[in-house]
């Protein structure tokens, strides 16, 4: 079955409640699926290698994954206003899908969390979807006909979908964020179908 990719990074587990979310909003679509993935962290340390499984949690993306997807939902903490270096990390290595024009054509959208209001959700958002234009894709947002968007008092963006979390505790997305996440991945989802039937073959 077509799959979505669902690709994120987290280190405390809000984004990775997100994409958990995220990807339920994908499975709301008959005839496509969620492919939950993260990213290995990145070390200073040449020599540090991580086991190919993680000890817990989503796997390991491959180019594979992202190859073969036929769209793509990418989520990062908010590190200084810009992703997480893993995820660019993942992104920067597979530069032979640019070569090979893989994703060209594809829809695509981002989500967030930041551990403060005013500390880069949106920033966060734009720098991810650089190497999404890049690549070719169909980037999309979230439109303001989502009522969340106009009813959430903490994360949430027409550049995507966001949460704020609170340091150190637990993650707990309120009902709006939940909501804007599901729609992020019901609307890729459907423009991935959309755009499967327009194809030729």
């Amino acid at each position: 079955m077509a799959y979505i990719l669902v690709l994120y990074y987290s280190r405390h587990g809000n984004v990775a409640e997100m994409a958990q979310r995220v990807a339920r909003g994908v499975e709301e679509v008959s005839g496509i699926e969620a492919r939950v993935r993260t990213v290995p962290q990145v070390s200073a340390v040449c020599e540090a290698v991580d086991d190919e499984i993680p000890k817990e949690g989503a796997l390991y993306a491959t180019s594979d994954d992202l190859r073969d997807c036929v769209g793509l939902l990418i989520g990062s903490p908010t590190h200084f206003g810009n992703m997480a270096a893993p995820l660019k990390y993942y992104i920067d290595s597979n530069s032979d899908l640019w070569m090979t024009k893989a994703l060209v054509g594809k829809p695509a959208a981002v989500f967030t969390s930041a551990s403060s209001m005013h500390g880069g959700h949106e920033s966060t958002l734009l720098s991810m979807m650089l190497p999404l234009f890049h690549h070719g894709m169909m980037v999309m947002g979230l439109p303001y006909t989502e009522a969340a968007l106009l009813d959430t008092n903490s994360g949430g963006t027409p550049y995507g979908a966001s949460h704020l979390s609170e340091y150190g505790k637990a993650p707990v997305l309120t009902d709006e964020e939940q909501k804007l996440c599901r729609a992020l991945g019901r609307r890729v989802a459907e423009a991935a179908l959309c755009l499967a039937s327009a194809t030729p073959g």
